[in-house]
């Protein structure tokens, strides 16, 4: 007679892992996803050894006998309006972006995907609310919505990123709870149940790890769209303080210099420009691992 501590095990449990060589392998099969992972990891060593990486201080350090001027032994990637170091502003930059990724995608998810399985397993009317609250939000951009988050909320990096993190987590909560109607009524969720599991361990221990993959794969997207939204945010003066080092902010200062000091621009778009295209090219990549009618 079976024990009711004796739970089935999932698919993913019951089934042998993937030797992670062969996983390596499918993920190294596209070239772009590997690129996409070298950009990132490019992107996190940069925001850990900014301090010992770069030459000034990114916002106290200013060379007035250098105003707007060009890459040099001294400055690498040249000066801008107020004599700050732009290559060490870049560095800094570049863990404001990461932060605004990680605090912004790591709020929705921890707030979407509990809300999204509770919500797809029970059903009824739980499942009726959330989806109208979902639908109204979804009814907005969700970068529309950030920027109206921001602003009521008074702006500042961490409040930005709270508005982005908001903004993010309906499509989250869809994500997760269609994952969760799906597998709820598997086999081996019904046997489960029939020996006497709760709903709570059964939420925790055999939705959510069998929805991880489709949840990671729209993590990895979403941290692009993040630091898209904490540019544009910080551009329009709602994210990080104007003269913290963000990427946004240096684009909303160099907008005034086009016409003579175009270099100004190039240097933080360009790193947006890398940063989203290796989070999207990483994505590509994880869903190519996870998904196995996309391996070749």
């Amino acid at each position: 007679m079976t024990s009711p501590d004796m739970n089935p095990p999932s698919p993913a449990q019951a089934l042998p892992a993937l030797p992670r060589w062969r996983t390596l392998r499918r993920f190294s099969r596209n070239r772009l996803a590997v690129i996409g992972a070298v950009i990132i990891t490019v992107l996190v060593l940069l925001a850990i050894t900014a301090p010992v990486l770069a030459r000034y201080d990114p916002i106290f350090d200013q060379d007035y006998g250098n105003l707007l001027s060009g890459p040099s032994a001294e400055h690498w990637l040249g000066t801008d309006d107020l004599g700050r170091d732009i290559y060490t502003r870049m560095l800094y930059g570049s863990r404001i972006s990461l932060q605004a990724a990680l605090i912004s995608v790591g709020l929705a998810f921890s707030l979407g995907v509990p809300i999204g399985i509770v919500s797809g397993y029970y059903r009824g009317a739980v499942d009726a609310i959330v989806m109208r609250v979902v639908d109204a939000l979804q009814a907005f951009p969700s970068l529309i919505l950030a920027l109206a988050l921001a602003a009521a909320l008074g702006g500042g990096f961490y409040n930005a990123m709270v508005a982005v993190g908001i903004g993010f987590t309906s499509s989250f909560v869809r994500l997760a709870r269609g994952q969760a109607m799906t597998i709820r009524n598997l086999d081996y969720v019904m046997a489960a149940r029939s020996i006497g599991a709760g709903h709570l361990r059964i939420m925790w221990r055999y939705i959510l790890p069998n929805s991880l993959a489709p949840l990671v794969i729209q993590a990895t997207f979403a941290m692009g769209t993040a630091i898209i939204a904490e540019a544009g945010l910080s551009y329009l003066g709602l994210g990080a303080k104007p003269e913290d080092p963000s990427w946004g902010s240096m684009l909303h200062i160099a907008q005034g210099y086009l016409n003579t000091t175009p270099m100004l621009a190039m240097w933080p778009g360009l790193a947006i420009f890398l940063v989203v295209l290796g989070f999207n090219l990483l994505g590509d990549g994880i869903r190519e691992v996870f998904d196995p009618k996309l391996s070749r």
